[in-house]
Formats: C-alpha cells, sequence, structure tokens
C-alpha cells in the first residue's frame, strides 16, 4: 500500500462516540475454539447461517466472530497483524469473576498489568490470538504527565482482585451485559504511517506517543481505541493471505452521517475500499482489515 505520510488529508477528529465493535479471527479448529471462548471467556456462542461462530456477551451483543480454516497458515508473530484484541468489562468485580473464569477452566494466563488507567489480565486463545480482558479505572483517575496521558505497565496483584470475591457464592459463568471490545492493539510496520492513517485519515486522536515504540490513539478522550507498535514487526509485510489470526475489525461510527463523513476522506486520501455487508473495509498501511460501519 502507498505510504499516506505524503497524502494531503484536512484532517477532522473522528465523531467521539465513535467505538470498537466486532473481531473477526480465523481458527484452526471451531470446536476447539468454542469450547475455549465459552468456558474460559464467558461468551455465548452461535452458530451463524455461513458456519460462522458469533461469540456473545449476556446481553447479546457480538464481540467475536470466529472462522474456521483447517488450513490456514500458521500465525507469523514477527508479520504485522493483530497484537491483542481486548475485552472491556463493566467492573473490578466483572474483571475478578474473569480470572476466577480463566482459572477454573485451567487456562494459563499470559500476565497482569495495571495499566494506571486500567488493570488487565493477558492469555491468549488455542490459535494463539493474544487477548486482554481489563476494566477501566474513572476518567477522573488517569493520570497525566507532561499534557500526556500517563500510562504504564506495573504488575498487577491477583490476590487482591480475587478478593472482590470474598462475598460470592457462585461463579460467574457468563460475561455481563456491558461487556464490549474496548479496543484493539496491532503489530503494525511502521508508526508514522500508522498515525497517518488512523490520525490523519480516519481521524483517531493521538493519545500517547511516549510509550517506546508504540502510538495509542482514541476517539472522544478515550485513553485508547486502538494500539500500534512495532515491537516483533517493525518494517516488515502482512501475514500471507489466509492465515490465522485478524480477519478485521470494526469501528462503528454513531450513525450514516457520520460514517460518511469518514468515508469521503478514506476516498480522498485514495485508500482502496471494498464493500463487504453492511460495512466498507479498507486496510491500514500495514494491512491490517478495519470494518467502517454505522451504529
Amino acid at each position: 500500500m502507498s505510504t499516506l505520510g505524503e497524502t494531503a488529508v484536512a484532517q477532522s477528529a473522528i465523531h467521539p462516540d465513535t467505538t470498537i465493535g466486532t473481531v473477526r479471527l480465523t481458527v484452526t479448529d471451531l470446536a476447539r475454539s468454542r469450547d475455549f471462548y465459552e468456558r474460559a471467556i464467558g461468551l455465548r456462542t452461535v452458530e451463524l447461517k455461513d458456519g460462522t461462530l458469533a461469540c456473545r456477551a449476556l446481553d447479546g451483543s457480538t464481540l467475536v466472530e470466529l472462522h474456521g480454516d483447517s488450513s490456514a497458515a500458521p500465525t507469523d508473530r514477527g508479520a504485522t497483524g493483530l497484537y491483542h484484541f481486548a475485552i472491556l468489562v463493566p467492573s473490578r468485580r466483572d474483571l475478578a469473576f474473569a480470572l476466577a473464569r480463566v482459572t477454573e477452566a485451567r487456562w494459563p494466563l499470559d500476565g497482569a498489568s495495571d495499566h494506571l488507567v486500567s488493570e488487565a489480565l493477558y492469555l491468549s486463545d488455542p490459535d494463539g490470538n493474544g487477548i486482554e480482558i481489563y476494566r477501566d479505572r474513572l476518567r477522573e483517575e488517569w493520570p497525566r504527565s507532561n499534557g500526556e496521558l500517563a500510562m504504564s505497565t506495573l504488575p498487577l496483584g491477583l490476590d487482591s482482585l480475587l478478593g472482590e470475591l470474598a462475598s460470592e457464592i457462585e461463579l460467574q459463568r457468563q460475561a455481563p451485559s456491558g461487556t464490549r471490545i474496548g479496543h484493539v492493539h496491532l503489530q503494525v510496520a511502521d508508526l508514522r504511517e500508522a498515525e497517518a492513517f488512523y490520525n490523519g485519515v480516519l481521524g483517531f486522536d493521538v493519545m500517547v506517543r511516549a510509550y517506546p515504540g508504540a502510538l495509542f490513539v482514541s476517539a472522544g478522550g478515550y485513553h485508547h481505541h486502538i494500539g500500534l507498535n512495532t515491537w516483533n514487526s517493525r518494517s516488515a509485510g502482512p501475514p500471507k493471505p489466509g492465515s490465522l489470526g485478524l480477519r478485521s475489525f470494526e469501528v462503528v461510527l454513531p450513525d450514516q452521517r457520520e460514517l460518511e463523513r469518514v468515508l469521503e476522506r478514506v476516498r480522498t486520501s485514495g485508500i482502496p475500499l471494498e464493500q463487504d455487508g453492511p460495512g466498507s473495509l479498507i486496510r491500514d498501511p500495514s494491512g491490517n482489515g478495519v470494518m467502517l460501519r454505522a451504529a
């Protein structure tokens, strides 16, 4: 894809009510993935007409769609693509229940961190797709440094977190209503090109530049809707077509008017636009699929 850094685009901020919607993945074995997402993550799975599995929270919102392909090429950790997708739960108590579900399923954690703005658990699904489960602190508690939002990666005490469940009798089996995709974190080849696309074209605000090798952008002052890093993928190309991992993720605009406003900037920038159902699929400079749609 051509470099966007040289493309003249009149920047216009994306609507502050923009959110991240469904994340679509290719997995090897749908039955194995179904068991994982139901037991360890607490999502209800529904088979769609095309055989895809929709993984939903208690209120019916679809967080993840799984497309099975036993012949898909393995994930290339050095290519661009998904670093992780992040499931946002409504409260610290709900995060403790999420930890309890993972523990009961005997699934290993990859890590647990306090990011100052949030507390997070990290794990990977059976195909190695990275998952974060997190809860946000109140916005008024988010720290700032030199005029920029301050984020860090500090250890999260799991015993303290599980203490939230001291008076609970039963395990919360399903992810509660209000659970949603809070953000996605992508591996990209070049941060300047990624910024030109996500900030310059789509209109997300840059929230954090100080984190080494990474960039965090958002709508409406959120700490980040999209994380971008080059830790494993600097100057890398995209994975082989049809590989395991990310197919696309949704950027959900509040209405059709706001969607058209963003699509006009996309067209002006010369970015190829691909129709796919109710949304419009485009690709960032690193080949990551972004599905633009209206709520």
